[in-house]
């Protein structure tokens, strides 16, 4: 119910429910643990009913509350809406008339559809809060199944290949005319639906010189689909390119674009890249599905101490603040949700990015262009010239960049930026690798945060067994030292994608800069000596705070030996 709006159910159970502060923080602790939506637990718990529930949504939102959905809809009402759209959006409709439309909404949170409908049916749209489960069944009992699964789909062009779809050298109309043809329509937006319903970070369309292969991002790790013919890998690829707006006729360089859509009734953000390869354009997409990311530090599955140093850093008056981790360990998560924390009337927030990932209200976003001459160093010259509090900058690539960055420092700035090093003290020695000076460095940074992510055990699938001995010493772990802790696993099962794995916990090592720290920096002391003067200052490792998620039955011993 309402799954993928925590955030805001949190905020309504406060403000409409008027739920202690005590039952907000335990809800939050439960989310974080299992991974159950609130609106589930707090039912769960006594905390509120169902329908007191969607008559608080409905307050909130300023929407009509329908409790008991209608077993029919009249058939010309029914006919106002197409049933591609009606799925889409995941809406059914209640009345209509010439000039005004009402429909049950399975996410009234998301406001584009109103103006998605407003403008494809030409009249003023009306949304009703209801129970998105009963509007699922209602949608199929009005609506159907879908006309074409992907199965059957893939079945009909197994038999039949469309015009010109296998030729190399088409025109960038003949393009177009297939990518607008109502097969490789249908078949684009199946894949993207199964993609966001699947929960996948990204989606790659893969060409080969015999096949066209296509894999869904899920939790960290790559899963095919059923491959689809080979002569439809230039249709799919231009279709993909017609809705980014992305030159389709333009095949020998990159191309980078971005789909904004509803999907199943979300508001979905994609970010496009196609690469020139040997058998064709290799196109990945970058999901950014809004309704899942919740920009919040508290759901970040930090431990209480690092939580507390990340709001300390922040809320400095000034100074650099660096994460630093691999690509996809949600470095950017993590400074989004920094900057909300501090997203206040009084603060001016800047950010640079490349590209600009999550639309934030309140914050001044900037996108690098490189073709332009737009570059971070360049952007954050110029942010130095527009009176800001707080600067973010997507990442510190050169000398420039960091000495900026370092000036921004000096001035009065926070600035944030992101990194990638193994470990959190391994952060400096890059800085220093750049050429920048270790006293600007010592004078400036505050502190460095390492993060890794680690797949979540499935909490309802969950496991114990008992190790081998072997494993422990490979985690550096002595016997006695494991005081009978249990290890888990998770069970395979559908509801995990058979993986036993169900979502993503981040694991985090926090290197804050003190003194003694800082003379080092000065004395160009090697990133091992620093390492060992902080441990000795009370910093737990990346590999000590994956143990302690292995004991506390969150992820298995694979995952942690995989990112530490």
């Amino acid at each position: 119910m309402f799954e993928d709006h925590n955030l805001t159910l949190l905020e309504i159970l406060e403000s409409r429910a008027g739920l202690s502060p005590e039952d907000i923080k335990s809800l939050r602790t439960a989310v974080e643990q299992t991974g159950s939506p609130v609106a589930k637990l707090a039912i769960d718990r006594g905390l509120a009913t169902r329908d007191g529930l969607l008559d608080w949504v409905g307050d909130y939102l300023g929407y009509p509350v329908m409790s008991d959905l209608p077993a029919q809809i009249p058939s010309e009402t029914k006919a106002v809406v197409a049933p591609h759209v009606a799925r889409m959006y995941a809406i059914v409709p209640l009345e209509a008339s010439e000039t005004r439309i009402t429909v049950l909404a399975r996410d009234p949170f998301n406001n584009g559809i109103i103006d998605d409908l407003t403008f494809s049916l030409t009249r003023d749209v009306e949304l009703v809060v209801c129970d998105p489960e009963a509007l699922d069944s209602l949608l199929l009992q009005i609506y159907g199944e879908e006309d074409q699964g992907l199965e059957r789909l893939m079945g009909e062009f197994q038999g039949a290949e469309l015009e010109g779809a296998g030729a190399s050298d088409l025109s960038g109309s003949e393009l177009t005319s297939l990518a607008n043809e109502t097969p490789i329509i249908r078949f684009v937006s199946l894949v993207l639906q199964q993609a966001i319903k699947d929960k996948a970070s990204d989606i790659h369309f893969e060409p080969y010189e015999d096949q066209f292969r296509i894999r869904y991002r899920i939790d960290g790790a790559l899963y095919e689909m059923a491959p689809p013919p080979r002569h439809l890998s230039v249709p799919v690829i231009s279709r993909i390119k017609v809705l980014s707006n992305m030159n389709i006729a333009e095949r020998r360089i990159p191309q980078d674009g971005r789909i904004k859509t509803t999907i199943a009734g979300r508001a979905v953000d994609l970010r496009v890249s196609t690469l020139p390869t040997q058998f064709g354009e290799s196109v990945v997409i970058r999901v950014l599905d809004k309704s899942v990311i919740n920009l919040d530090l508290n759901n970040l599955s930090m431990p209480p101490d690092i939580l507390k140093g990340v709001r300390e850093m922040v809320k400095l008056p000034n100074g650099i603040f660096i994460v630093t981790g691999p690509t996809g360990s949600g470095k950017t998560t993590t400074l989004y949700s920094a900057l909300r924390e501090v997203n206040q009337t009084e603060i001016k927030i800047l950010t640079a990015e490349d590209p600009v990932e999550y639309e934030i209200d309140g914050i001044m976003q900037v996108g690098v262009n490189h073709q332009v001459g737009l570059s971070f160093a360049r952007a954050l010259r110029s942010f130095l010239r527009q009176d800001p509090d707080k600067i973010m900058v997507g990442e510190i690539r050169d000398l420039e960049t960091a000495q900026i960055a370092v000036q921004a420092a000096l001035t009065g700035h926070v600035v944030l930026s992101t990194l990638h090093t193994n470990d959190a003290p391994g952060a400096v020695t890059r800085l220093i690798d750049m050429g920048l000076e270790p006293y600007l460095i010592s004078a400036s940074l505050e502190a460095v945060l390492a993060q890794r992510l680690v797949r979540r055990i499935d909490p309802d699938h969950r496991v114990a067994y008992e190790p081998e001995p072997g494993i422990l010493e490979l985690l550096g772990i002595a016997e006695e030292g494991r005081a009978g802790k249990p290890f888990y696993y998770g069970k395979a099962q559908e509801a995990n994608n058979f993986t036993g794995y169900r979502g993503r916990i981040g694991l985090f090592e926090m290197f804050i800069i003190n003194d003694v720290l800082r003379e080092l920096i000065n004395d160009r002391a090697p990133t091992l000596k620093l390492k060992q003067q902080a441990l000795q200052l009370g910093m737990r490792t990346l590999r000590d705070n994956g143990v302690r998620a292995i004991f506390d039955g969150q992820t298995t011993v694979e995952e942690v030996l995989k990112v530490t």
